[in-house]
């Protein structure tokens, strides 16, 4: 049995069907009700709230875990308490490149380093994802914000997140690994704007914000360390933040898809 957390989120839907698909038992975790596969079980539990997860991790061999909640250790002792052996761990880029500010994926992995179950750890990059920000002003102005618009970052399509973490969660020879994660080429937000307009057929217009408007912005659903880190990324990222990874293409034999490919793919919601 394999859990997976954060199961309706843009990483762990795809992770569901996909385990499902190569015919593994999977339990689904996320704090409120989902529509699933067929044979999946579902339950209701919340990262914050270790003690909520007990039922959902009893009996099970391995655990995909989100950074979410205070108690990493709390989480992890209930994993072994149930049978975990195997512990799959989404973290952030940042927490390589600027851990001074990225403390809490930064103290997660260090619980699993620390856990004595086997473990991996993902860093992914920027989400292509993170661009259903624009899905609302796009559907209805066609036009998208951001600032820095010609800074290029590497993000990376969920759903190849998805595809490596299954392929950790059930290969052998990735314990003890941290992988970077990454799309193939540093995108900029102009670019991104311009592939979602090429997808829906009709130009999206982009609007490039000055750094105190997107600050202002962030701050209504982000801690202020967490803004100024994120700024700073996407603003000034540092050499590692712009390198593309093989990690993707190594683990899943085939090249990362590009953002144009996600945008193609989610057209949808930006219609």
């Amino acid at each position: 049995m394999i859990v997976v957390t954060g199961a309706t989120g843009n990483v762990g839907r795809e992770l569901v069907r996909i385990l499902v698909e190569a015919g593994e038992k999977v339990t689904a975790v996320s704090r409120n009700s989902a529509q699933l596969p067929d044979g999946v079980r579902h339950f209701q539990a919340d990262l914050a709230d270790p003690p909520s997860l007990r039922a959902a991790l009893d009996g099970a061999e391995a655990l995909f875990l989100l950074v979410a909640g205070e108690d990493p250790e709390g989480i992890l002792e209930l994993a072994r308490a149930g049978g975990v052996r195997r512990v799959v761990l989404l973290s952030s880029q940042g927490a390589g490149t600027r851990p001074e500010v990225y403390r809490h994926p930064v103290a997660f992995e260090r619980a699993v380093r620390g856990s004595g179950l086997e473990w991996t750890i993902l860093r992914s990059g920027g989400l292509n994802s993170n661009a259903f920000a624009w899905a609302e002003t796009i559907r209805t102005r066609r036009t998208a914000a951001a600032p820095f618009g010609d800074v290029g970052l590497p993000t990376v399509d969920p759903a190849d997140v998805a595809e490596v973490a299954a392929a950790v969660l059930r290969e052998s020879g990735h314990a003890g690994s941290t992988y970077d994660l990454t799309g193939p080429a540093p995108v900029t937000p102009r670019e991104r704007a311009a592939a979602i307009g090429a997808a829906l057929g009709t130009p999206v217009r982009f609007v490039e914000q000055t750094r105190a408007e997107a600050r202002t912005q962030m701050l209504a659903f982000m801690p202020e360390p967490v803004v100024e880190g994120t700024l700073a990324i996407l603003g000034e990222p540092l050499p590692a933040e712009q390198a593309t990874s093989p990690a993707v293409g190594t683990i899943l034999g085939r090249a990362p898809r590009t953002f144009a490919d996600w945008a193609a793919r989610t057209a949808p919601a930006f219609r």
